[in-house]
């Protein structure tokens, strides 16, 4: 008996062996493919404006019609030449060599004319228009014309201090470009230093924490290399936005799965001599909580598919597949390494055999006998304390910010924006954009001059023309340019495009021409704004019951309950409240933000319930098993003291990770960044610690309702 299962035990030996050599070489594999394509995620990312607009509303079908009129797909960007003094005419009559220049530079459309100069009325200014290419060289063109105009003013003998700005819609994609540019290392090394830390001080390990993090940047190569491919292809929409999400989503969850299967590894080395029998026992254990938390996650994730933005249904498929590449080496490569370290990997700190409860750190024994004694005290408090953070809501600013705010650091498009409006009419260089059928153009021309807001308009004109030429009104006797049977007219705004008030001009604009000329679209820079917030508010009423619905089919089928999943459904959208609440009174008061992205609140909610359903999966996993041995309340403290340590850890780990999203200038993902990670740390130090394990011990075995182990004593 004995030598059989002696024999028993090293085959099974061998087997683990075969199986964790093969796991190697295979993610080695995936690494030295993936690892390189990092570096090429840039050139399939895009972050024009295209890539944001709402998947159906009127600014995306106007922004098509107006591509029939352009054969370049080119953005307008504004070459503004700023003076403290009034200009001279002859240096007014030298302004058109500069155009000549501008319109030379690489990337700028030579099927569309450059217009200008466009002299202001001060006379202290002067403008060009210039049509650039569409796509991911607008940076380079901007760069270049940039030089071009600084060059210029240098050389052109123009009043001391005449300063020269480049902004308009494609000056402001140069600038955000510039500031998506440390997605590519920065962030990572940042979120990836911070884990290290981290790590160090969780393990007291030299080893450990290395690969922990290796298991981390695999599963990020892995990841990397199939949305790349997809990218390239077509088949998703990558952003700079989405790119870094990516990085900190993958970084961050698979070091979560990695806590919780190298703490049953750790638990499991306590009671066997034999380390792949450990292993064989930590996967046993771990398995199911890692594949439910990380399944609920992408689940979660891809309910994203049912928004009406562009930007927010390609993260959904990109974030479920670093979740899926985090699972999936946190459950081969992983088990792998460790099964062939054994206790070395914990060196200095090997384990040794455990003795009862040793395994549980002190103060999870304090807190577990602080709950038993009074558990309503205890989540009472802790509802409590989360109530007062979630009143924080009534300060949030969740209606979109203007263009001029997205970007944090120093940015010439903003500052151009600025100088703009100080000689000309605010909204020049982003016009609206309207689409009339031709037997209308006539009426809806009148109609768009005589809107209160709208500075001047005009019809784009069926005439070629040199690539410079200065921008006069169209002349009365020329015909405008049709496509199939529409004609497009621009108009100017008075007020800034970005504006709360260009907003309603275009609101009120839309509603008179749909009254009077039904067909007729209106677009451009601000419609395009303002149905991208109207779209983001929609899809948070849309989008969190689906999110909802999907997180609790999966709790029931995982814990085989209903009360249960209910009330861990309850707390996470009570921890979800006390987070945003808290965030908006620290942008409004502390940071000084301007207000939030309309999409901020359910970014917040996907990330904040996803990966705190991750917690309580990790929790009520194990006080189910447990409860299956000792009872319910006995299992629900024992639990506790067996995870607790190990959530905290993930929750300061994933919090860490976000917090790195902060290093990257644009408001969007620094307010995601505080949001996820003063959430996650709310929840893993106060829900998952107190109100969950407390009001389920409360509850008592009635928590498992309808299941058979709600009928246990």
């Amino acid at each position: 008996m004995d030598k059989s299962s002696g024999t028993g035990r090293r085959n099974s030996s061998r087997l683990w062996l075969a199986v964790a050599v093969l796991s190697l070489v295979v993610w080695m594999a995936i690494g030295g493919i993936g690892g390189p394509t990092f570096g090429k995620l840039s050139e399939v990312s895009s972050n024009d404006q295209a890539s944001f607009l709402p998947a159906s509303a009127e600014s995306t079908e106007a922004r098509e019609w107006q591509s029939k009129f352009t054969s370049s797909g080119s953005v307008p960007a504004v070459v503004l030449i700023e003076s403290p003094e009034k200009l001279s005419p002859a240096q007014l009559a030298g302004l058109p060599s500069l155009g000549t220049q501008l319109s030379a530079v690489v990337g700028v459309s030579q099927s569309t004319s450059t217009l200008g100069p466009i002299p202001s009325t001060d006379g202290k200014a002067a403008q060009f228009i210039i049509p650039v290419g569409d796509g991911n060289g607008v940076k380079g063109s901007i760069h270049s014309l940039r030089a071009k105009a600084t060059g210029y003013v240098t050389d052109a003998g123009l009043p001391a201090g005449t300063t020269t700005y480049v902004t308009g819609p494609a000056g402001f994609i140069a600038d955000l470009v510039s500031a998506f540019g440390g997605i590519d290392g920065i962030l990572l090394f940042a979120a990836l230093g911070a884990v290290l830390v981290i790590l160090l001080a969780v393990y007291r390990s030299v080893v450990l924490p290395f690969v922990v993090l290796l298991t981390a940047v695999f599963a990020l190569c892995g990841s990397i290399l199939v949305v790349f491919a997809l990218a390239k292809s077509g088949a998703m929409q990558l952003t700079g936005q989405s790119q870094g999400i990516l990085s900190i989503l993958v970084v961050g969850s698979a070091t979560d799965y990695a806590l919780l299967f190298v703490a049953r590894y750790r638990e499991a080395l306590g009671h066997s001599s034999n380390k792949w029998s450990a292993l064989g026992r930590a996967y046993k254990g771990s398995f199911g909580a890692i594949l439910a938390s990380g399944t609920t996650v992408a689940l979660a994730l891809l309910c994203l598919l049912f928004s009406e933005l562009n930007s927010n249904r390609g993260l959904g498929p990109i974030g479920a597949i670093g979740i899926g590449f985090s699972m999936l080496a946190s459950l081969t490569l992983l088990p792998a390494a460790l099964g062939l370290l054994g206790r070395s990997a914990f060196w200095p700190h090997t384990p040794r055999k455990a003795a009862a409860n040793s395994d549980i750190p002190r103060v999870w024994r304090l807190l577990a006998s602080i709950i038993a004694k009074r558990p309503g005290a205890v989540w009472l408090g802790a509802a409590a304390v989360l109530v007062v953070c979630a009143s924080g809501l009534l300060q949030l600013q969740a209606s979109g910010v203007p263009q001029s705010a997205l970007i944090l650091s120093k940015s010439e498009a903003v500052d151009g924006q600025a100088a703009l409006g100080r000689h000309y009419p605010a909204g020049a260089g982003s016009p609206v954009v309207v689409v009339a059928e031709e037997k209308a153009a006539a009426e809806v021309l009148a109609e768009v001059k005589a809107q209160e807001g709208i500075s001047d308009a005009s019809v784009v004109a069926a005439q070629g023309g040199p690539s410079v030429r200065p921008l006069t009104e169209s002349p009365t006797d020329t015909a405008p340019l049709v496509r199939d049977g529409r004609v497009l007219i621009n108009a100017t705004l008075s007020s800034e495009a970005d504006s709360a008030k260009a907003e309603q001009t275009i609101a009120t604009l839309r509603q008179k021409l749909h009254d009077k000329a039904p067909g007729t679209l209106v677009g451009g820079t601000t419609a395009t704004a303002a149905d991208t917030n109207a779209s983001a508010q929609s899809d948070l009423w849309r989008i969190i019951p689906i999110v909802l619905a999907v997180i609790l089919l999966v709790l029931m089928a995982l814990l085989r309950a209903v009360l249960a999943p209910l009330l861990l459904i309850g707390t996470v959208v009570l921890s979800y409240a006390a987070a945003l609440g808290v965030s908006a009174w620290v942008f409004n008061h502390v940071f000084g933000f301007p207000g939030a992205d309309a999409s901020v609140p359910l970014f917040g909610f996907v990330f904040l319930v996803a990966l705190g359903v991750d917690y309580n999966i990790f929790l009520m996993t194990r006080v189910r098993e447990e409860s299956t041995l000792k009872g319910t309340r006995a299992g629900i403290l024992k639990g506790l003291g067996a995870t607790g340590g190990v959530i905290t850890s993930a929750g300061v780990v994933l919090a860490a990770t976000f917090a790195a999203l902060g290093v990257i200038p644009i408001l969007f993902l620094a307010q995601i960044s505080f949001i996820v990670a003063f959430g996650v740390l709310l929840d893993t130090t106060i829900v998952r610690s107190l109100l969950v394990p407390a009001l389920s011990y409360d509850i008592g075995r009635r928590i498992w309702w309808p299941g058979r182990l709600g009928r246990m004593s």
